[in-house]
Order: C-alpha cells, then structure tokens, then sequence
C-alpha cells in the first residue's frame, strides 16, 4: 500500500510540476495554456501561480517518500486541484489547451483519492503505539 501512495504522490508531483515552465514567460503561458498572453500583470499572475505549482510539486514529490506528510500532501493537492475542477466548472467554455488542464486535473484526482484510500488502509494495518 505504502509503493502505491507514493506513486501516486509522484503522478500528481509530475502533473504539478509541468505549469513551473510557465514562469519562462509569456510564449511559454501561451504554450501551456493556449491564451494570449498579453498584459504585463496577467503574465506576472501567471507566472507567480507556475512558481506556486512548483512549491506544491516539490512538497508532494517529497512527501512522496515521507509517509508522516503524506495526508497533509493529499489534502494540499486535493485542495489545489478541486478548487481548480469547480472554478472551470463554473467557465462558459475553455479552450483546447485548458481542456487539457482540466483533464490532468482529473487524472490527478483519481490518483489522489487512490493514494488517500491506500493511505487509509495502510494506516489501519500499522501496529497501533500504546
């Protein structure tokens, strides 16, 4: 159980870690998201959200290896892609490249809850201290 959290920590690390090319600069946004970029504020927002996502990339990839913060990194990364799903549930339309943002999304909450039920069971096997 504990091999399957922490692969499932580390797809949701990789899913996290590809927006951190965004703080390239604003082809590289328009690359990832399939937006123009161009106001300056937009591109520092986005690109601030891409050093974000790599903070959180490098917390689950850690906690990947660290069972004791590994219901703090499933809850950060739940979180972080939930509010991500309802905020795109809620557009109009999105185009192509963010479709594909929402799917990577998907797929990192199927590994999370994964990862969250055999985190679960693996905590209920474990020898109680006391």
């Amino acid at each position: 159980m504990q091999r399957l959290v922490t692969a499932m920590l580390l797809v949701v690390a990789v899913i996290h870690w590809l927006p951190l090319a965004g703080v390239i600069g604003a082809e590289r946004l328009a690359t990832l998201y399939g937006i123009a970029v161009a106001e300056p504020g937009v591109e520092l927002l986005l690109r601030h959200r891409a050093i974000l996502f790599g903070l959180l990339a490098a917390f689950l990839s850690v906690a990947a290896f660290r069972p004791a913060w590994q219901p703090l990194a499933l809850a950060a990364g739940a979180i972080s892609v939930v509010s991500f799903l309802l905020l795109a549930a809620a557009m109009p339309s999105l185009g192509g490249a963010l479709q594909r943002v929402v799917l990577a999304d998907w797929v990192a909450l199927a590994c999370l809850a994964v990862g969250s039920v055999a985190r679960w069971q693996w905590s209920q096997r474990r020898p109680r201290a006391g």
